[in-house]
């Protein structure tokens, strides 16, 4: 089987209230790590995994995101009589590595809104979602890793991760027997449960392998108390038709939507970069 996935949706339009107020006037997928802004490691993420086609949620006022991956001419030209070539081969590989559309999200009205606005724009029956503020370090690529489940399984597939007890109160926890090494079937899912009822420590994390049907399926949730379409209501309304699978990731995943995770993130690929690894190393030896 050849890639199941025609497109990736990029849900972009939060306010990134946890990180303010950095991002009182600027997108938070902007925000750098090191030398790229944060949404660029997922769209190199879904590239890497062999999918060409992006489709960026924004909200109408954010013009910045879609630019980012835009040519800009002015620029180049800038750059090129200048003689800086390997930053101007940066730009416009950044303008060349996918094919990016737009669409807004005009209230920011729950994750399973943002995904039903793509549904005109998605290419084939199985789509990707990759949350940017997820920011996954790993060979192969946490998407590829869901698309190798995928072609076993034939249907929609969450991304898991292995969270402490602690922690299970703040994520959507899945229920689920193992087929294989990475490989759960789901049979439920439950958001943020207390420790003494949650069902395992497979937390759902920032990616999702779904097909076209999760849209009836959010259509007929309809909005929740807090006036939201929930991604995470959808798919237990698909759990009730057709099976739904999870991967457990083999990676490192870093929450950049709040100020500690945005840190190790930055600090982690900083320290993968072998010009600053030696710098930060000694800056840490001269400041411990």
């Amino acid at each position: 089987m050849s890639n199941p996935l025609g497109s990736v949706v990029f849900p972009a339009a939060g306010l990134g209230t946890r990180i303010l107020p950095a991002t009182k006037a600027f997108p938070k997928e902007l925000l750098p790590l090191v030398d790229r802004p944060i949404i660029q490691y997922g769209v190199e993420e879904a590239v890497h995994s062999g999918v060409k086609h992006m489709v960026l949620v924004t909200s109408p006022d954010n013009h910045m995101t879609p630019a980012h991956f835009s040519p800009n001419r002015n620029l180049e030209a800038f750059l090129e009589q200048r003689k800086k070539l390997d930053a101007l081969d940066a730009v416009r590989n950044l303008s060349n590595m996918a094919d990016i559309c737009t669409v807004h999200q005009k209230q920011p009205l729950g994750l399973g809104h943002a995904i039903l606005a793509t549904k005109e724009l998605v290419r084939t029956d199985a789509f990707g979602v990759v949350l940017p503020d997820d920011v996954i370090d790993a060979n192969p690529p946490a998407l590829q890793q869901m698309i190798d489940v995928f072609k076993e399984v034939n249907g929609p597939v969450l991304l898991v991760e292995k969270v402490a007890p602690e922690a299970v109160d703040r994520y959507g926890i899945v229920d689920a027997t193992p087929l294989g090494k990475n490989t759960f079937q789901v049979h439920n899912l439950v958001e943020k449960p207390p420790l003494k009822t949650a069902p395992s420590n497979l937390a759902i994390v920032g990616r999702y392998i779904l097909t076209s049907d999760i849209f009836s399926a959010l259509e007929r949730t309809g909005t929740g108390a807090a006036g939201e379409i929930q991604l995470t209501d959808g798919i237990r309304n698909l759990l009730e038709e057709r099976p739904i699978y999870a991967c457990l990731i083999d990676g490192t995943r870093h929450d950049v939507g709040n100020r500690v995770g945005y840190l190790e993130a930055s600090l982690h690929f900083a320290l993968k970069d072998p010009e600053l690894e030696p710098v930060l190393r000694n800056f840490f030896r001269m400041h411990t």
